[in-house]
């Protein structure tokens, strides 16, 4: 079995993506959501950990699969303790912490590469964030952090707008977020708004679209979405009014 990991989790990495995403990825996936690796999550995760470092800094190179197919398969792990209670709190936040290091980190934010498949680092990074938001062990401080994750994910500077439904992805880790009803509504209103700050609907900056992207996500997200967080009319109310104040070009009449 180690060494079929080892196997595995170098592929991880393959420029292939039928070797990376449909033989790497999914027999990991598959092999930890059935519990094949419980007595080995804290090794696997930590291997995983590790692999959001290789060849951190980097833009346009092949190590980006590494490390967001690390993240994705993190994920799992967090998943699979999220049902089976089979880490420490302690292992848990430390992932956590090596999670959001990276993903602030990266310089990779490619979503789809010609003829080597996904690379998609954010949406595999909130993917995991949202899989840590789960974990019953994360409270209202860690819970605020994710938030502060995502929101400084799309103030950093950029030119590279996200078009491969990462914003999605992003709203649908902060949901996760909202689900756990512990950040009170005094921090999650402020957040929103610091989130609308970027700029508006017209802003040419991809830094305003990646924004702007997110918040559209996350109010459709909260409109639709079940189950519903506690504080779900109130963040409506205040989406509504970031999305109204940054988008007032389109809508009065012309």
């Amino acid at each position: 079995m180690t060494d079929l990991t080892a196997e595995l989790t170098a592929m991880l990495g393959s420029i292939d993506p039928a070797r990376r995403d449909e033989t790497a990825y999914l027999v990991l996936a598959t092999w930890i959501s059935r519990g094949v690796y419980d007595d080995l999550l804290s090794g696997l995760g930590d291997g995983m950990a590790a692999g959001l470092a290789v060849g951190l800094g980097e833009k346009d190179s092949d190590n980006v699969f590494r490390r967001s197919f690390s993240a994705l398969v993190l994920a799992e792990c967090l998943r699979r303790n999220n049902v089976a209670d089979l880490l420490t709190t302690d292992k848990v936040l430390t992932w956590g912490d090596r999670l959001a290091s990276w993903f602030l980190r990266e310089q990779d934010l490619r979503g789809h590469v010609a003829d080597k498949g996904w690379a998609h680092a954010v949406a595999h990074g909130a993917d995991a964030l949202g899989a840590l938001a789960a974990s019953p062990g994360v409270g209202a401080a860690e819970l605020t952090v994710i938030l502060d994750v995502i929101s400084d994910r799309l103030h950093l500077s950029t030119h590279h707008r996200l078009v491969n439904g990462e914003p999605d992805r992003l709203a649908a880790a902060a949901m996760d977020v909202l689900r756990r009803n512990l950040v009170p509504l005094n921090v999650l209103e402020p957040w929103i708004n610091r989130i609308a700050s970027q700029g508006g609907a017209l802003d040419p900056t991809a830094r305003a679209f990646n924004s702007q992207s997110f918040l559209r996500g996350l109010n459709l997200q909260l409109s639709l979405g079940s189950p519903r967080p506690e504080f779900r009319s109130d963040l409506l109310l205040t989406l509504s009014e970031a999305l109204r104040r940054t988008n007032s070009e389109y809508l009065t009449p012309r």
